[in-house]
């Protein structure tokens, strides 16, 4: 009875209710658009772009919608609302941090065409007015976050965040550290680790040299390398919860806690925590947390360790792939 629950809860993860703000700021977002930007910015759900994705910056890989240079300031504006009422106050800063780190590389490297905050592109697949089902994607450098929305649930991931540099080393911004928690809570966990304990996390010497699943429209669970939770103790265990907490964050806080209790009751004790490389946060590592439903990766081996790469992933529900399975399942229309 605890597991069905379990599995219940897991499903409530992905349950959002697209209240009438949220379908106002979605209406208010399109309607200060021109035709041209909207026939720009809307594809057909079942276009195949809506399951590709990258985290390079945009002159490396093209992206189709609409990018913000595109948009005047207040188009701009409603844009950024669209996005923070579809994440957390904590999500929507790190996305915003993240986004505004292009001005350092910018600074850095003395090329501001190829580090431009301004090239983040929001797209949105099918009508979010008319459809059943719909969906859309705000992505640019370091950023992929994919929403699908049927009816009054809500899919939000595979889920990108990254960060360069780590660490700001210089200027006004400097000791700036967007994605630490990431960071500093799974030194905690390995740092409290014995010897035997870490004989077991530490799966290898060298680290990955990115996230082991890159972009990939769909992922299989990796080997189960690492330790089990189970095998933790209880002070162990506190971290590593929050932890997935962090990576939880970014979503509205009432879906993030309804996963969370979720994971402890269906995937707890069977998640491995692996890790890569060197236990010195100078040098590059890597770690994942991987459970029956979901993948958690992180790396930091860039820029001699000075550049991090997360991602969440759910195997069943990347680009909402669960809930388009219901959606065919319980529809009418689609039985006849």
């Amino acid at each position: 009875m605890k597991r069905l629950y379990g599995v219940i809860l897991f499903l409530l993860f992905f349950i959002s209710s697209l209240t009438n703000a949220q379908s106002n700021i979605v209406n208010d977002f399109m309607e200060a658009l021109n035709v041209e930007q909207r026939e720009k910015i809307n594809l057909p759900f079942d276009d195949l772009n809506r399951e590709t994705w990258h985290f390079l910056p945009a002159v490396s890989f093209a992206r189709e919608g609409i990018a913000l240079f595109e948009l005047n300031e207040e188009q701009r504006l409603l844009a950024f609302k669209f996005l923070k009422n579809y994440l957390s106050e904590t999500g929507y800063i790190k996305a915003k941090s993240i986004i505004s780190l292009e001005n350092v590389l910018a600074e850095i490297s003395g090329d501001p065409v190829y580090r431009d905050p301004l090239k983040y592109y929001i797209t949105i697949y099918g009508n979010p007015n008319k459809d059943n089902i719909w969906g859309w994607s705000f992505e640019g450098h370091h950023i992929s976050l994919n929403f699908t929305i049927s009816k009054d649930k809500t899919s939000f991931s595979p889920r990108f965040l990254g960060s360069n540099p780590a660490t700001v080393k210089k200027g006004k911004r400097k000791g700036e550290r967007v994605l630490n928690k990431e960071e500093d809570l799974a030194f905690e966990l390995i740092y409290s680790m014995n010897d035997q304990q870490l004989k077991q996390t530490v799966f290898q010497t060298m680290p990955f040299k990115q996230i082991e699943t890159v972009n990939k429209s769909k992922v299989e669970p990796l080997s189960p390398l690492g330790i089990k939770a189970k095998l933790l103790d209880k002070n162990q265990q506190s971290i590593l919860v929050k932890l997935i907490e962090e990576y939880l964050a970014t979503i509205p806080e009432n879906l993030a806690k309804e996963r969370m209790r979720a994971i402890k009751i269906v995937d707890f004790d069977d998640i491995h925590f692996g890790w890569a490389g060197s236990t010195n946060i100078s040098k590059g590592h890597y770690y994942r947390i991987q459970g029956d439903t979901f993948l958690i990766e992180f790396d930091n081996t860039q820029n001699n360790a000075n550049h991090v790469h997360t991602v969440w992933r759910d195997f069943k529900g990347d680009f909402g792939r669960d809930l388009i399975k219901e959606h065919y399942e319980n529809s009418e229309h689609h039985k006849n």
